[in-house]
């Protein structure tokens, strides 16, 4: 049986940890969609989506989210299996 590990974040407005994730293996990089729940601190109770990529060898970058026509194809269908924050990404282009 594999578990996986629950990623967390800490800022110094708060800390929690990634409730859902869409991420897709892309030629170069790993873009990734993460909702943030905050647990504690000034944030606590809040939720934040973060746009972010990570290298082929699982580690994070700080560098900014690039993806290309297909990983965005892509990640429509990730981003699938992610209710939460499919509905987050919709209040972005809903009119």
């Amino acid at each position: 049986m594999t578990t996986k590990k629950t990623k967390t974040f800490s800022f110094h407005w708060g800390s929690g940890h990634i409730a859902e994730e869409a991420q897709v293996t892309g030629e170069h990089n790993v873009p990734t969609f993460q909702l943030m729940k905050y647990t504690e601190g000034r944030a606590e109770g809040t939720v934040t989506l973060r746009f972010c990529q990570y290298n082929h060898r699982g580690m994070f970058s700080r560098s900014p989210l690039i993806m290309g026509i297909d990983e965005i194809g892509m990640m429509r269908d990730a981003l699938k299996e992610t209710p939460e924050l499919l509905a987050l990404m919709k209040q972005l282009v809903a009119d």
